[in-house]
């Protein structure tokens, strides 16, 4: 097991996160990173319209996500589980605003 789960659904845009074993950040970090690069050359996270992340994760591995995917994707949509719906964190996108809320 490691110390973070990230897994890429290509049909929905979708990055799940998830905690696996327990880890200083310095670890997660290192296994986020190559875990995104993994995805990535399977073809995965080559980016879109939006991108939608759905999962707990850590501050620093959520900047190692965001280093990966902020320029390919024209909008980053983060699941929020008090709204039961994704926020926009970012946009390039002139369909999506900072703060839309999206199912």
């Amino acid at each position: 097991m490691y110390s973070i789960n990230i897994q890429f659904e290509s049909d929905q845009s979708v990055l799940r996160t998830a905690f696996g074993d327990p880890a200083t950040n310095a670890q997660i970090v290192k296994e986020a990173d190559a875990r995104l690069a993994e995805i990535k050359a399977g073809g995965g996270l080559q980016g879109g319209p939006l991108l939608r992340i759905n999962g707990p994760i850590s501050l620093p591995a959520a900047f190692v996500v965001g280093h990966a995917v902020f320029h390919a994707y024209g909008a980053i949509a983060v699941f929020d589980p008090k709204l039961q719906s994704y926020v926009v964190a970012i946009s390039h996108n002139p369909d999506y605003s900072v703060g839309d809320l999206i199912d």
